[in-house]
């Protein structure tokens, strides 16, 4: 036998897995689903209708954080969810408990944590790190290596370029008080944040706010403002033809 699936595992019409792959109990792939070689789809994942599972992906995984992570496990955490016409990439890893809507692109090599909520149309590039318990919105696209920190919010047509770093701990680990502070960015719907800037814990970036390459943002910014360098700092409005339409 050239792969594994459990018994209880409901496979839509035109369907196909590949060698030498792995499907647990209670998983659901929806029709004409690919999953490739050497994936493991862990129990209780629930597959899309047209959706690609490229080779070497781990899909539902259970999260298993350090004794000292501020990370709590649900012992009932829901299994992972992925929308339908979606690209999850080679070497993607996505853990239990977060959710996927529909035509959303994963890159090779990227890493999804549990308790996301990730809405349509969204695209997640290659070497991307999404921690736990981060919101995106739809039509928001992230480019390669950036850096997703727990608690971020991105908000629908967000713009994230290449090796973006967001923060959320301004103690950086010590303090038992830093829990109380814990608070990712929270990047307001139109926005653009050039490659290599740095988002430190809890700013508001606002509506179509364009944060040039390489700035800190350490407060919030005003809407549809140039903000540059380190710290950053307002430049000029953006021009009224960059501006999203709709």
């Amino acid at each position: 036998m050239s792969h594994w699936i459990h018994d209880s595992v409901k496979i839509g019409k035109g369907t196909t897995v590949g060698r030498f792959s792995v499907v647990e109990e209670d998983v659901v792939l929806g029709d004409n689903v690919t999953v490739g070689n050497h994936v493991t789809v862990h129990a209780g994942t629930h597959i899309g209708d047209g959706t690609l599972i490229a080779d070497n992906t781990v899909i539902g995984r259970w999260p298993r954080p350090a004794k000292t992570s501020t990370v709590q496990v649900d012992a009932d955490l829901p299994g992972l969810r992925i929308g339908e016409g979606s690209t999850i990439g080679a070497n993607a890893v996505l853990y239990r408990g977060s959710i996927l809507g529909n035509e959303v692109l994963v890159g090779d090599q990227a890493l999804i944590r549990e308790k996301c909520r990730i809405g349509d149309t969204v695209v997640i590039g290659c070497q991307v790190a999404v921690e736990n318990q981060v919101e995106i919105g739809s039509r928001t696209k992230i480019q390669t290596n950036a850096y997703i920190t727990a608690y971020t919010r991105l908000a629908e047509d967000v713009f994230i370029a290449p090796c973006v770093t967001t923060t959320n701990d301004n103690f950086m680990g010590r303090t038992e008080e830093r829990f109380q502070h814990m608070r990712g960015p929270d990047v307001k719907r139109g926005a653009r944040v050039g490659g290599g800037a740095i988002l430190l814990p809890g700013v508001v970036v606002a509506a179509e706010s364009f944060i040039a390459a390489g700035a800190v943002v350490h407060r919030d910014t005003e809407p549809a403002t140039v903000y540059i360098g380190v710290p950053a700092r307002s430049l000029r409005p953006v021009p009224k033809e960059e501006m999203r339409k709709g």
